[in-house]
């Protein structure tokens, strides 16, 4: 599909200013002032995390309240029971607030719903279960925000709730009636960075215990297991999160948790890790536990007292993502295909029988980003299609759903990603009104993806010196992406390299050099343009360095190409 290029604009008296402020090369002036960070001061803050941009828990509100009441439950040895979302996110903040109970001498029970049976969210009958069993405290941990109901229920049978959570109320619903709601995004919450993930929340929370016990010097041990669900839940790793995240990578290879080590070494991963390790590696084994089986077995990893078990375990999930890699490519396949019969359409709306719910967002997320089309991918069991939305740039997904809301059982989400429950026999009328909507809504260069390039450079100053350069902006991610660069004049050396059927290698020369590429899934990606040799060509790519058997060498990723033809 043919990309937009936009290729940024720089103001070269600013950009030599801070360059030579801060003693960096052009290059990167030119990208920390792109980014926002464009005084000397912004710009060695984003250089240089530490601890000291760790913002005081107590900033939070609902912060003294909950404190408050878990420190009278450790006190009078109560029940507490940790209550988590199933993925990633959910599952290490689970993990996290028992470690730190375990320091305070508290031991705590944990529910993480099975998204099968349970669905998302606190439910009333595992709350009757939980509170038969003698707990009188549950904190939750990435959900809670939106369960009045539940919380009334559980104050109802004599149960204590407090929510921690990141997710956006629905605006003009009331807040659940809990003892305490720590949410930087509750309204007239002050804390200064809205972009905590669920685990960001908890690590607040022990943070804040910690203090109050005289363990704050514990609180940097936290950091790696906080990174792990702030990466994976692709949240912005700017401001705070940029701080935990570099700080905990740096930590992570050092773990002694005999659970984390089994999982670095199933996902083969060594000493060097960036964000990319915890995003495509770490994240997605750790998430297939609860998209394929029960989540629960990430908690028992991380909890695991001896390498061998925690092996066991870490082997689990790692065939469990296998599983989820087939399962996820198989009904990807086929709703491309069933998709591809009407090009046509604004809006993709697909659906398929027992289709396995626990990819069908992922399926939506590869769909909407191959055809650039919003997308919403369902399963239909019993009658009934649970669907998963995933949006492109302007496209509110969930304003979308709106505007047909009679059509649904439930439905909910946010600007880029949604979920939906549909009676199966309305979900003609849902893509006809869905595609109405896209299309009063969506221009068509809506429909065209648009790249974003940071800096045109010339094939003489392109080396692994950029590389080494790049590296003090990791980690990289949401809100922080690699920055895109755009070579021109490159000649194409030979016939492009297949491999493995999907992606293709290129040679390139140019400025006296020869350049590697590698375009990922480029035999689908290249259609409709001639990749002869010789062929002049523009490349918008992202370098990186190729590490193999010891050498270190150039190559650069690409991200479109443009032929001339």
């Amino acid at each position: 599909m043919q990309k937009r290029w936009t290729i940024r604009k720089h103001d070269h008296d600013a950009v030599s200013k801070l360059a030579t402020e801060l003693n960096v090369k052009p290059l990167i002036a030119a990208l920390l002032i792109a980014r926002g960070h464009d005084t000397a001061e912004k710009a060695r803050q984003f250089l240089n995390p530490s601890p000291e941009h760790l913002h005081d828990p107590y900033l939070l509100k609902g912060m003294d309240e909950a404190v408050t009441r878990i420190l009278r439950a450790v006190e009078n040895k109560e029940k507490i029971l940790i209550w988590g979302d199933y993925d990633v996110d959910g599952t290490t903040g689970t993990v996290l607030l028992r470690q730190m109970f375990r320091m305070l001498g508290a031991e705590t029970g944990f529910h993480v719903p099975n998204r099968f049976t349970e669905g998302y969210g606190i439910n009333s009958p595992q709350l009757r279960r939980i509170r038969d069993e003698g707990y009188s405290l549950v904190i939750s941990v990435d959900t809670g925000t939106t369960s009045v109901k539940e919380v009334e229920f559980a104050n109802s049978i004599g149960l204590d709730v407090i929510i921690t959570d990141h997710h956006l109320p629905k605006t003009g619903d009331p807040l659940p009636p809990a003892v305490a709601i720590v949410n930087p995004n509750q309204p007239d919450c002050p804390y200064p960075d809205k972009h905590l993930a669920g685990v960001g929340v908890a690590f607040k929370l022990a943070h804040a215990l910690l203090r109050e016990k005289g363990l704050e010097h514990e609180v940097p041990g936290f950091l790696k297991i906080t990174a792990i669900g702030t990466v994976a839940d692709v949240m912005d790793l700017t401001g705070e999160n940029r701080a935990i995240v570099a700080l905990g990578l740096l930590d992570l290879p050092k773990t002694d948790n005999w659970g984390l080590k089994a999982l670095m070494e199933a996902a083969d991963c060594r000493s060097d890790m960036t964000s990319y390790h915890i995003g495509f590696r770490i994240g997605p084994r750790i998430n297939a536990a609860g998209r394929m089986d029960v989540a629960k077995h990430v908690i028992d990893l991380f909890e695991a007292d001896d390498f061998g078990k925690a092996r066991q375990l870490a082997s689990l999930l790692d065939s469990r993502n296998r599983e989820r890699q087939k399962m996820q490519q198989h009904i990807t396949e086929l709703a491309l295909a069933e998709s591809e019969a009407d090009p046509d359409r604004h809006f993709i709306v697909v659906a398929g029988d027992g289709w396995h719910r626990g990819v069908i967002g992922l399926a939506a997320s590869r769909i909407a980003e191959r055809l650039h089309r919003p997308t919403v991918v369902l399963s239909i069991e019993d009658s009934v299609g649970h669907g998963s939305a995933r949006s492109i740039p302007n496209l509110h997904v969930l304003n979308a759903l709106e505007s047909c809301s009679s059509l649904f059982e439930k439905f909910g989400g946010h600007a880029a990603a949604a979920g939906m429950e549909i009676k199966g026999e309305k979900i003609p009328e849902l893509q006809e009104q869905l595609n109405k909507y896209a299309v009063s809504v969506l221009s068509l260069d809506d429909l065209v993806p648009q790249l974003d390039i940071a800096a045109l450079v010339t094939s003489e100053t392109l080396g692994l010196d950029l590389v080494d350069q790049l590296a003090a902006f990791e980690p990289f991610g949401a809100g922080n992406p690699k920055p895109i660069f755009v070579t021109r004049d490159l000649i194409l050396i030979g016939e492009p390299f297949i491999m493995k059927d999907k992606h293709l290698k290129l040679r390139l020369f140019g400025g006296g050099k020869q350049f590697e590429a590698v375009w990922w899934d480029g035999v689908e990606r290249s259609k409709g343009q001639t990749l002869r040799p010789d062929t002049r060509i523009e490349l918008a790519y992202v370098p990186e360095a190729n590490i193999w058997q010891g050498n270190r060498r150039l190559q650069l990723v690409v991200e479109d190409v443009r032929a001339d033809n």
